[in-house]
């Protein structure tokens, strides 16, 4: 595996070397909030691929917590999500700066409510084959601190709906198949009469 990071880490351990970009992997933005810190907590990610399509969207609603709590929960979504659905390469983004200078190691995390968190993104990171992970400002974060305002007024009894992917679209956006008398039956979702399709065996 490859980290994109501070080498010069002492908390997050010996880093592997930065290493270019493969030519497929998946983009999560990442956002969590709390309203009153703690309050009402929620968290969004929107994943994308490589080519900024849309792949799925998560979000949760998290009772009372912290905003950084909310962080690690959208950030262990994403890298869970990723590695459940086969992507081994995955690049973060999030507009929290203490959460991604945690995770490239920059800075310790001293939190005790926020070690299990880190390290259990610590483990998700290490069952990938790449990850990057970078700090952007709020307005290139919109999707998913969209996605985490929703969940919180979802949570607050607010009418505002959270989007989800259709429970007929596989989260992966990858349609499975059998043959039985020589049609093909979708196994794992459900497409739109009419849809045209290719065939690749596996």
């Amino acid at each position: 595996m490859s980290f994109r990071g501070d080498s010069s880490s002492k908390s997050y351990g010996a880093l592997f070397p930065a290493q270019s970009k493969p030519e497929h992997y998946v983009i999560a933005y990442t956002d969590g909030g709390a309203r009153g810190n703690p309050g009402p907590a929620g968290f969004g990610v929107h994943i994308a691929d490589q080519d900024g399509n849309r792949v799925v969207e998560l979000s949760e609603y998290l009772g009372q917590q912290t905003n950084n709590f909310a962080e690690y929960s959208a950030l262990i979504a994403a890298l869970d999500w990723a590695v459940r659905n086969g992507h081994r390469a995955v690049q973060v983004v999030s507009d929290s700066e203490l959460m991604v200078k945690q995770v490239r190691g920059i800075y310790k995390v001293r939190n005790e409510n926020l070690q299990p968190l880190f390290e259990k993104a610590r483990r998700l990171i290490g069952e990938l084959e790449w990850f990057e992970i970078k700090h952007v400002l709020r307005e290139q974060n919109r999707k998913a601190d969209g996605l985490a305002n929703a969940a919180m007024d979802k949570g607050s009894g607010k009418t505002k709906t959270v989007a989800t992917p259709s429970s007929s679209e596989p989260a992966s956006g990858i349609y499975q198949g059998v043959v039985k008398n020589g049609v093909v039956e979708i196994v794992n979702g459900k497409l739109p009469e009419g849809t045209r399709v290719m065939i690749r065996k596996a």
